[in-house]
């Protein structure tokens, strides 16, 4: 049984690679100026560089694939966590209001220092994830307080006292924003809908070093997300620290979500859809539903920016409204389902 888990295992990190790369591979040749295979060989290897190519791919198209599935990658694997957590199978980031949270700081932060926040700004790129992570970890500390109860997460209002904190902090960061400059205004708004239109490499590095933090810990510790399935008096008879390891785990996963909401503002649903994907395909153990989930949302962000763009070009569509064409759907049917 374990080989045949195994088995499968490999054989699904094996095709949503393969999905990844080929989603990646379209969503690089496809646009307003199409490029074939030859193009792309030629400019990568630098065979017949090009100055038009050259600027198309490195400067435009590949930053914001790479940013895509960054996003994916840290949005699913955070779900996933805080399923495990919680104990909820609808747990999701912007489900659970940590999104809006994280959006709500760095709109304060974008008020304060207005007109400060470009695409060529180091130092303000690189502060908007701290910011995030303050208004992160502080959403979900209220949203955990209110719902603790004799020791224990009570998942019957975890899912509503989410939601309700969520959208409270999702009116404020409208409100903030429409006291902001026109030009400051517009980029907030539509930073908030949930786009990486604007990606670029500063956005890409701003975003490395959260994941290579926050991300070795959580797939560590995922082995501890298993026994959370256990009641408390189970895990404290195991000798398990069960409130230092929930603490490292969230706040592990908020710094990821933070490092994805500060580049490309509130993209929800892929933390609920990835793991739920992953479990049906490799059953329940964490050590496995971690890095799938995390492939599976890497495809879903670069496919859903894929049709973003190309949906009605030359206009853009922001991603989090595609993604969320599939999510509120499918997270209608877990909510009945469950």
């Amino acid at each position: 049984m374990n080989k045949q888990l195994s088995n499968r295992y490999f054989a699904a990190m094996c095709l949503t690679f393969i999905l990844v790369v080929l989603l990646a591979y379209i969503s690089l040749t496809s646009g307003v100026y199409k490029m074939t295979f030859t193009q792309v060989i030629d400019t990568f290897f630098r065979i017949h560089p090009s100055k038009d190519l050259d600027l198309i791919i490195f400067h435009l198209r590949l930053p914001r694939i790479v940013l895509a599935g960054l996003i994916g990658l840290g949005l699913a694997i955070a779900g996933g966590v805080l399923q495990g957590i919680s104990r909820n199978p609808l747990a999701d980031t912007g489900v659970l209001g940590i999104n809006n949270g994280a959006g709500m700081a760095i709109v304060i932060f974008m008020f304060f220092v207005q007109g400060q926040v470009t695409n060529f700004n180091w130092k303000m790129i690189m502060l908007m994830p701290f910011f995030g992570l303050i208004g992160g970890l502080c959403s979900a500390f209220i949203i955990f307080f209110l719902v603790w109860k004799r020791g224990n997460l009570d998942t019957q209002k975890l899912l509503l006292t989410g939601i309700a904190i969520g959208t409270g902090l999702g009116a404020c960061s409208m409100y903030i924003s429409l006291k902001m400059k026109a030009s400051d205004f517009e980029m907030a708004t539509v930073w908030l809908a949930g786009s990486i239109y604007s990606a670029n490499w500063s956005y890409v590095i701003s975003m490395i070093p959260w994941f290579l933090i926050c991300l070795p810990i959580l797939i560590i510790k995922s082995n501890k997300l298993d026994l959370f399935r256990l009641s408390q008096d189970s895990l404290i008879s195991l000798g398990v620290a069960t409130e230092k390891e929930k603490a490292v785990l969230l706040f592990s996963s908020v710094g990821l979500v933070s490092a994805c909401v500060s580049v490309a503002g509130s993209i929800g649903f892929i933390g609920l859809i990835s793991p739920h994907i992953a479990k049906i395909i490799i059953g329940n153990k964490y050590k496995r539903i971690l890095p799938l989930s995390g492939m599976i949302g890497m495809a879903l962000v670069i496919g859903s920016d894929l049709i973003a763009k190309t949906i009605v070009a030359p206009a853009e569509l922001p991603v989090g409204m595609i993604i969320s064409i599939v999510g509120v759907p499918y997270f209608i049917y877990i909510l009945i389902k469950k």
